[in-house]
């Protein structure tokens, strides 16, 4: 059994699937449709708004792990419930990350230089997270001793830091995302509670999908390397995806890296292969995603792309 729970849907290349992100309906903004098991959406500001030549529209799952790719005017000041978000691209592009344990209502602003500003009130519905029994594994793995393995396991969780960390100028999240493998089965789905050898620990971050050993994986949309390094602890073989404003996905367990840090890469690109490295009891891809310390559910922004 690979790190995750047994059993699982199979999902081959961009076939519909409960996990999968859905290319959004235009709504009403008291109107929601649900696709392909998440719920997408996208919404238009109010008339007012739109008279002024300022709107705000938002593409994604409306959930809990949810990201929401959102389109308004070039430069404007995003904020979440007043907390400032970043700065939309020349494009007018932008990302509204929803928190594995996000609240029920959230606040999209968007602010101008001359002070236009407007605004969207989200409903965000709850994840839904599985509770995940996974025994067998090797006790250090679940619980670390000994000095040098405690400081090995904090130096790098400070190099993995600066990787999250990254935050390349770009919106190269904008066409949306791939599944990173041609052909998997879900064996571990994003947010659930795990319970280690009968330990309790800290919700799975990650999407498992579970391929044999050596099976390639591709970039799922186009980033900047931001870490890539073997022999990790936990992850083993471990790799970061910048694809900007501040929007980075990670690839653990791999068996070997095909990217080196710095190293710009396009969609459909090779950057590494499937394996079983770090705390895995079995051959499998974790696909994790964060967003300004937000962590998201990377499959539900498979097929979901900016507004037009």
């Amino acid at each position: 059994m690979e790190c995750g729970v047994p059993g699982g849907l199979c999902r081959t290349g961009r076939s519909p699937g409960p996990l999968a992100g859905a290319q959004p309906l235009t709504v009403s903004s008291d109107r929601r449709t649900v696709l392909g098991g998440a719920l997408a959406f996208s919404l238009a500001g109010p008339a007012a708004a739109r008279a002024a030549g300022l709107d705000i529209l938002l593409a994604g799952a409306l959930r809990q792990g949810g990201t929401l790719i959102g389109r308004t005017d070039p430069g404007a000041r995003i904020r979440i419930d007043g907390r400032e978000a970043g700065i939309a691209s020349p494009a007018g592009v932008f990302l509204v990350g929803l928190d594995r344990d996000s609240p029920a209502a959230v606040k999209v602003t968007a602010t101008l230089t001359d002070g236009r500003t407007a605004e969207k009130r989200l409903t965000v519905a709850p994840g839904g997270f599985d509770i995940q029994r996974i025994n067998g594994l090797p006790p250090q793995q679940v619980k670390p001793q000994g000095e040098a393995l405690l400081a090995k396991i904090a130096a790098e969780s400070e190099r993995k830091a600066r990787g999250w960390a990254s935050r390349v100028d770009s919106d190269d999240f904008a066409g949306g995302f791939s599944p990173p493998l041609k052909t998997y089965r879900v064996s571990g789905r994003f947010g659930g509670q795990r319970i280690l050898n009968g330990q309790p620990m800290t919700p799975h971050y990650g999407a498992d999908l579970a391929a044999p050993k050596g099976t390639p994986i591709l970039a799922p949309a186009p980033g900047r390397i931001c870490f890539a390094e073997t022999g990790l602890h936990f992850e083993g073989g471990l790799t970061m995806i910048d694809h900007g404003q501040g929007l980075v996905t990670a690839y653990l367990h791999q068996s070997r890296l095909g990217v080196r840090a710095g190293q710009r890469v396009e969609r459909g690109e090779v950057i590494g292969a499937v394996g079983m490295e770090g705390r895995a009891t079995g051959p499998h891809l974790c696909w994790r995603m964060k967003w300004r310390d937000r962590h998201l559910d990377p499959t539900l922004l498979i097929g979901v792309r900016a507004p037009a």
